[in-house]
């Protein structure tokens, strides 16, 4: 099931379990994982894009690994907040996963993710080679960590 937002969500994660935060490139998907509270996100790991099958069955491990109850997917808005080429890649993407994961999956605006990603990494002092290899994940981090955020706040009222 597909939900464009993030307040409909509550509804649908399970307490107690894990989601995961998807930043999808044309190259690879950065994925992140939360902890059992939902409310810390850490940088899991880098998967290269390749067929959607294989990039599946990776997914499919790390749920079932994790005992994940959603996940969320960076929404590729532009900057006025129009869709664009890669947010209609990224809805086909959902599409698809959504016929083969029994799992809610939560669009969560993106915006400047890894930007602010890269920010970190520079300001951590870590080198250009090495900030190409942990970008993604550290985008899906801020994506996720964004998304979990709004959750609590909204378990809190």
């Amino acid at each position: 099931m597909i939900i464009e937002s993030i307040e409909e969500a509550k509804i649908h994660l399970k307490p107690h379990n894990r989601v995961i935060g998807l930043d999808l490139g044309s190259k690879t998907i950065g994925v992140a994982l939360s902890d059992q509270s939902m409310t810390i996100a850490s940088p899991l790991k880098v998967i290269k894009r390749t067929k959607f099958s294989q990039n599946l069955i990776e997914l499919q491990e790390i749920i079932n690994k994790f005992n994940i109850c959603g996940i969320i997917l960076g929404w590729p808005l532009n900057m006025n907040s129009t869709e664009g080429p890669r947010t209609q890649a990224t809805r086909a993407f959902a599409r698809n996963l959504e016929k083969s994961i029994a799992l809610p999956i939560i669009f969560w605006d993106e915006r400047l993710s890894t930007v602010a990603a890269e920010k970190v990494l520079i300001e951590a002092d870590v080198s250009r080679k090495r900030r190409q290899l942990l970008i993604d994940k550290m985008a899906a981090t801020y994506i996720l960590q964004g998304a979990l955020d709004r959750l609590n706040y909204f378990q809190r009222k």
